[in-house]
């Protein structure tokens, strides 16, 4: 049994430093040779824990074998477009100017309730809303609505807005985040500060949020009501409690 514990650890580790240095992608953004890859190190992988007899060196040296080749692959991929082409393929356009090009989807051997489906992904439920539709070498479709289908921003309205980046957790399960503080460009005490305006301790809060502006939210672990703090109220104090 510990024999077979060690060589699931042993590979365990093997599995993920190949899955890591082939990159972040979720199944279903897998590239065919990606995917091929990912299948048969998952065969390979369990081939020593199956048999002990089989030295874990043989499920080993595949594995890293087929890694190395993916990466050079994708390298190819990178530096000859045709390389690429011919092993990921290349995107379709299956709807162009609101027209469905039938012969597109007959060569993608895509049907009608996969098209639908696609589209009801992308929010889309009436076909007579798209301008364009391509089904990207992943199998996943990108859509673009008609201009007068389409959500209206601020541009368009007229609407005056600063640009910002989205707020940064901070405190987390009771650990306050200095990596994310120093992003904002807060001091190190930033949030137990905050936590100390609404008599909490950082230990007390199970996530807290803010952005560069000072604005901040607080769900305390104990299920109290929710407290918001806006970035005008920054230096004055004013802050709310909101009821969950």
């Amino acid at each position: 049994m510990s024999v077979i514990l060690i060589r699931s650890l042993i590979l365990y580790v093997l599995v993920i430093f190949a899955v890591r240095l082939m990159g972040k992608r979720q199944l279903g953004e897998l590239q065919p040779s990606e995917l091929v890859i990912t299948i048969l190190v998952s065969n390979i992988a369990t081939l020593p824990l199956e048999d002990v007899n089989i030295p874990v060196i043989v499920g080993v040296t595949p594995i890293l074998a087929l890694v190395c080749f993916e990466v050079a692959v994708s390298w190819l991929c990178l530096r000859f477009p045709a390389v690429r082409r011919s092993i990921s393929g290349s995107p379709k356009i299956i709807i162009s100017g609101g027209k469905i090009d039938c012969e597109a989807m007959r060569d993608l051997r895509f049907s009608v309730d996969d098209l639908m489906m696609a589209l009801r992904g992308s929010e889309i439920f009436d076909l007579a809303e798209v301008q364009l539709a391509v089904v990207e070498t992943t199998g996943s479709m990108s859509v673009m609505r008609r201009q007068t289908a389409d959500t209206p921003t601020r541009a368009d309205l007229g609407v005056q807005a600063e640009d910002s980046d989205p707020p940064l957790v901070i405190i987390s399960d009771g650990i306050v985040l200095h990596t994310a503080l120093r992003s904002l460009g807060f001091d190190e005490g930033y949030a137990e500060r905050t936590a100390r305006k609404f008599g909490l301790k950082a230990c007390d809060i199970f996530i807290m949020t803010a952005d560069r502006s000072g604005s901040c939210f607080i769900s305390p672990r104990d299920g109290s009501p929710i407290i918001t703090q806006g970035g005008d109220d920054h230096d004055t104090g004013k802050n709310k409690r909101r009821d969950t």
